[in-house]
């Protein structure tokens, strides 16, 4: 995307060096000191002609010929004040690089976008009022345009560079999107009939046969899962450790099964690392406690909604139901599922658990995390390891 932009540049470079050229020798005898204003010239073209190479792209166009090269466009307006008569630059004579320093402002936008533009542009401005000596209408106008132009482009650059990495993910998800497909319809044309043939079976034979047409059913549900809607995994670092936030989803698709059904979001709903590892844990308190007391044929839903100020997980059973008294008298026997298990890991992390539950009609646990609790908790965090590492 960026490299028409370097090949305009690297054009734009050489003829504004050989305007410069012209210029200079057009004005050779009317200059105060001419062969100081050819020696400056003629290193401005030799520098624009060994250093084509260096503005071919970004990574060769380095901060360090950034610096040097605009030094040299400094140093050329600056000295115009020694080498052209007072009269020439009141009447508005060009400067020695002329309108090659644009060229030198343009590489900051293109290298490093709209803020590198303005401090580079800026530097120019200021050369220019002093080599000027006043803020003329000319002067002003000829700053004011390589300033607005500069910023521009950078910033056209700026967003071009997004939304090629928005494009690039996006051809990345659709490739990993045709992929699925293609597995899913392999698998399901031989691996879920399979284990839905076992689970068949099994069922109707009973005994030890039965157990395992039930594992095999629930093989078929995660399996099912997986190449459904299965989120694409994180990026990881070298060290196999994840690179940035969680993906909540990645956390809870390993709990379900043929009894456990988890909707979640299309999009990763990210979190940070340790509040997603906390808030699986209580959806996997939530399910234990859904085994224990609603046994083993009894069927869960976990419901994820990412909302714009909190993120928000509801567990819900076809049990029997908690009979009133059950949950305060469970606590006095020193037995904490709920209250440490779910409702403490989420008052750790500013967040809520909300159980409702009548007798017959089942069980609803819902779990929420505001946004607000994440960023003090990450910048609480922050804050801990400086003080440590201090």
């Amino acid at each position: 995307m960026e490299q028409p932009l370097w090949r305009a540049l690297v054009a734009y470079r050489v003829l504004t060096a050989a305007y410069a050229v012209a210029l200079c020798c057009y004005a050779y005898d009317e200059l105060r000191h001419p062969l100081l204003g050819a020696v400056y010239v003629g290193t401005l073209a030799a520098w624009t002609l060994a250093t084509l190479g260096r503005v071919m792209s970004a990574r060769r166009c380095t901060k360090r010929f950034l610096a040097a090269d605009l030094a040299l466009a400094l140093t050329g307006i600056l000295l115009t004040a020694v080498v052209d008569t007072q009269a020439r630059i009141d009447s508005g004579a060009f400067t020695l690089p002329s309108i090659w320093t644009a060229g030198s402002v343009l590489a900051f936008a293109i290298k490093g976008g709209w803020r590198w533009a303005a401090v580079a542009s800026s530097l120019v401005a200021a050369a220019d009022l002093v080599e000027r000596g006043t803020a003329g209408r000319d002067t002003l106008h000829n700053v004011l345009l390589v300033w607005v132009a500069s910023i521009g482009i950078g910033y056209v650059v700026e967003v071009a560079r997004i939304s090629e990495r928005t494009l690039a993910r996006a051809l990345q998800i659709e490739a990993a999107t045709r992929e699925r497909e293609r597995l899913a319809r392999d698998i399901h044309d031989g691996v879920l009939q399979v284990l839905a043939m076992v689970q068949r079976r099994g069922n109707q034979a009973g005994g030890e046969a039965a157990e395992l047409g039930r594992m095999a059913g629930e093989q078929e549900a995660a399996l099912r899962t997986l190449i459904s809607g299965a989120p694409i995994p994180a990026p990881r670092t070298a060290d196999g450790a994840q690179d940035g936030p969680h993906d909540l989803r990645t956390r809870l698709v390993p709990y379900t099964s043929a009894r456990v059904t988890l909707s979640a979001p299309g999009t990763p709903v990210l979190l940070d690392p340790a509040a997603a590892a906390e808030l699986a844990a209580a959806v996997g308190a939530a399910l234990d406690n859904v085994r224990r007391h609603a046994g083993e044929q009894a069927h869960a839903w976990i419901l994820v909604e990412d909302e714009p100020d909190a993120v928000l997980v509801t567990v819900r059973d076809d049990g029997p139901g908690i009979a009133e008294g059950r949950l305060a008298a469970a606590a006095d026997e020193g037995r904490l599922g709920v209250a440490q298990s779910i409702r403490g890991r989420l008052r750790d992390l500013g967040g809520t658990a909300e159980l409702l539950s009548l007798p017959g009609q089942g069980t609803e646990v819902e779990l929420r995390l505001p946004r607000a609790a994440l960023v003090k908790d990450t910048a609480a965090h922050a804050a801990a390891t400086e003080g440590g590492t201090a």
